[in-house]
């Protein structure tokens, strides 16, 4: 990390608790903030952990907050079902952050218990999150992880990532960009689809990128005048099991992480860049700095992104 001093960053939790969307998100908006204002409703955010396949056949034991529908315009059509829940970003309310001031960074660590499962799944699979701000970068470096209190064959968590982005017919940015697919105009996220119906990546049907990079292009709201790139950018490609950008009132850019068998007390993560940056060949080669990392660890000492 940079040796320069890190400048003061209150803003990041002015509380002693704070919620992963707000603190994430104002930390971005603490460093360099561009002139453009910030669409996304939270840039690295968690929600629960799932499984292939449907509830249908217990989902009238279900309590609130665990039932899966799909065949609908905003899961699509694939099954799945809640393996524990409830989603951590509308559900947890509040958590109690640590943060770590460390030369040239600061960090924040959260995590969380899951309090709901499935029938015969037991409660209390751990998320947790570890943010690391660098002094002088319009980025920061994340990583979730999930610890597993359940054995399953295909056990995956979702995030949204970076972020869902709001906007009325295209107003707040021009074009995303999606490694695995290309550059898409704002136009083609006027009318509501799918998650399966374009755009969607499955590691199981698409090729493996090189790259895994989700980004919007901010736009001004009053001039129309194309601002830097909002990106989320997952280190190493494999990590993601699926992922979306589609329409529903708002751009959704959902990932799924995982998806591979697991026991009971192991664990599985990914580690992310997310932030501004100038253009797609600048992701590139932040993103080619940090390539092939699934962990991020950190102390009063130092930090560093572990495979």
């Amino acid at each position: 990390m940079s040796r320069s001093t890190l400048p003061a960053r209150r803003s990041i939790l002015p509380s002693a608790r704070r919620d992963t969307s707000a603190a994430s998100r104002a930390a971005v908006s603490s460093t360099r903030r561009p002139a453009s204002a910030i669409p996304a409703s939270g840039l690295d955010i968690a929600d629960f952990l799932l499984e292939p396949g449907s509830d249908e056949a217990y989902r009238d034991q279900l309590p609130p907050g665990l039932p899966y529908l799909f065949n609908t315009p905003y899961h699509g059509k694939r099954p799945k079902r809640l393996a524990e829940g409830p989603q951590i970003c509308t559900r947890a309310k509040e958590l109690a952050p640590r943060i770590i001031q460390g030369r040239g960074f600061m960090a924040v660590k959260m995590n969380w218990k899951y309090h709901l499962a499935a029938p015969g799944k037991q409660t209390g699979s751990e998320w947790n999150q570890t943010l690391v701000f660098p002094a002088g970068k319009r980025y920061f470096i994340s990583s979730d992880k999930l610890t597993s209190r359940n054995d399953s064959a295909e056990l995956f968590w979702r995030l949204d990532m970076p972020g869902h982005v709001k906007h009325k017919n295209g107003d707040s940015f021009s074009e995303i960009y999606l490694s695995y697919h290309g550059r898409i105009p704002s136009k083609e996220f006027l009318t509501d689809f799918a998650p399966d119906e374009k755009f969607n990546y499955r590691r199981d049907t698409n090729p493996l990128p090189k790259r895994f990079i989700r980004a919007y292009r901010l736009r001004d709201l009053k001039t129309g005048a194309d601002g830097p790139w909002l990106a989320g950018m997952t280190l190493k490609p494999s990590d993601v099991y699926e992922a979306w950008c589609h329409q529903r009132g708002y751009v959704c850019f959902i990932e799924e992480i995982g998806g591979r068998s697991i026991k009971a007390g192991s664990s599985f993560s990914a580690a992310f860049i997310v932030g501004y940056f100038d253009s797609i060949e600048e992701m590139e080669r932040v993103y080619d700095q940090h390539a092939g990392h699934s962990g991020l660890e950190v102390s009063e000492r130092g930090c560093k992104l572990v495979k």
